[in-house]
């Protein structure tokens, strides 16, 4: 702990005849350059839409039923007897 005190004193004593606010120091070395700013990332594109799905195909349409058969023609009249002619004059 002497020795402690003993340094202090010391250099108190040596500090106090010195005057350094007279003296300018050396030029210190320049300082370093800046770097740039780091580049922003470049943003993503956006995603593709989707293509839309197409239709679904309609339904083929059904053939109509077939008509039903013709009736058959009636059968014809039986034609009139003709008239007996009149015995001829002699």
């Amino acid at each position: 702990m002497k020795r402690l005190i003993f340094f202090v004193a010391l250099f108190a004593v040596l500090t106090v005849g010195c005057d350094f606010r007279g003296r300018d120091g050396a030029a210190g070395p320049a300082g370093a350059d800046g770097r740039s700013g780091v580049s922003g990332a470049d943003g993503n594109s956006g995603t593709q839409g989707r293509d839309g799905k197409s239709g679904a195909d309609g339904t083929v349409g059904r053939n109509g039923a077939p008509g039903a058969a013709g009736a058959d023609g009636a059968t014809g009249a039986e034609g009139a007897k003709g008239d007996k002619g009149r015995t001829g004059d002699r």
